[in-house]
């Protein structure tokens, strides 16, 4: 019996989905304050489409860090090139992925997409040995940042890892940490949390030579998990989407802030940025509907 071909698909009205799609490397955060929850809940309330290649898992709650178990990289890579063979991707973001061997894995995928944009996240991970941390970050220098485009990180965990003989008597500037990370081969960097006096933080994003835009924010009390993710992933979906660099910072900083205020804490732990504010019922609308709701259905 000869099977029958299989017809193609008829294009329809459904075949508009989101502008653009974005192939995140990251682990699982079974709290759901970083990873790829983080990376699809931020990058889908932008207006991209997440392409998630898990890469391990941690072992967290919302306070804090307790182990990390990368996957293999051959594991790695066949998610990736199977999901990259069916859908074009018109940006990359890589977090946290474990391992070396993984690292390497993904630099050679993004080297054979070369035209596509790539961000890189570096999270604090102050919670790993520090020999691991010298290693993994040694990896991403020499493999990933040649192929990076944006880096994003924090003042103090970007600092550390990109100036460690840093002696000056102030605080490298975020023009400094941007020089360092081209020296890889980095043409931008955003710095993010350079401490303010009057609990102010900015945002610097810097080229090598000049800062391209910076944007100011008033600290918040609460200590927050998963805000970098957050506006790592959110940058990348804009830049996707071909928002120009400057103004995809500053629209993803205007996001972050946004969840943050609206932020929540779920278990006894730090608090989690919102990403879905924007979805939340108004209050009135709350306090109409409650009455409607049944004794056994409410909402917690």
């Amino acid at each position: 019996m000869t099977a029958s071909p299989i017809p193609e698909p008829e294009a329809s009205e459904h075949d508009d989905g989101p502008a653009a799609c974005v192939l995140v490397f990251n682990a699982n955060d079974p709290s759901g304050a970083a990873g790829l929850t983080a990376d699809l809940m931020a990058i889908a309330s932008v207006g991209a489409h997440a392409l998630p290649i898990m890469t391990g898992a941690y072992a967290r709650d919302t306070s804090e860090v307790f182990d990390h178990f990368a996957m293999d990289d051959e594991a790695v890579t066949e998610q990736a090139r199977v999901i990259l063979e069916d859908i074009p991707i018109q940006a990359i973001k890589v977090g946290f992925v474990g391992s070396p061997e993984n690292l390497s894995a993904i630099a050679e995928l993004t080297s054979d997409y070369a035209d596509v944009p790539v961000l890189t996240y570096m999270p604090d991970l102050s919670w790993w040995r520090e020999d691991q941390i010298d290693i993994y970050q040694d990896a991403c220098s020499e493999l990933l940042l040649p192929q990076t485009t944006v880096l994003v990180g924090n003042h103090s965990t970007l600092s550390r890892w990109l100036l460690p003989d840093w002696s000056a008597e102030k605080s490298p500037t975020a023009r400094d940490i941007a020089r360092a990370a081209n020296e890889f081969g980095v043409p931008f960097t955003l710095v993010t949390g350079i401490p303010l006096p009057d609990q102010f933080i900015d945002n610097a994003l810097c080229s090598p030579t000049a800062v391209l835009c910076s944007h100011k924010f008033e600290r918040f009390e609460a200590v927050f998990s998963g805000a970098g993710e957050t506006l790592s992933a959110a940058v990348t979906a804009l830049i996707a989407n071909e928002t120009e660099l400057s103004e995809a910072v500053a629209e993803a900083l205007g996001y972050l802030d946004r969840c943050l205020d609206s932020g929540f804490r779920p278990g006894m732990g730090n608090v989690l940025p919102d990403r879905l504010f924007w979805a939340q019922p108004e209050e009135e609308e709350v306090l109409e509907s409650s009455f409607e709701i049944s004794p056994n259905a409410t909402r917690h």
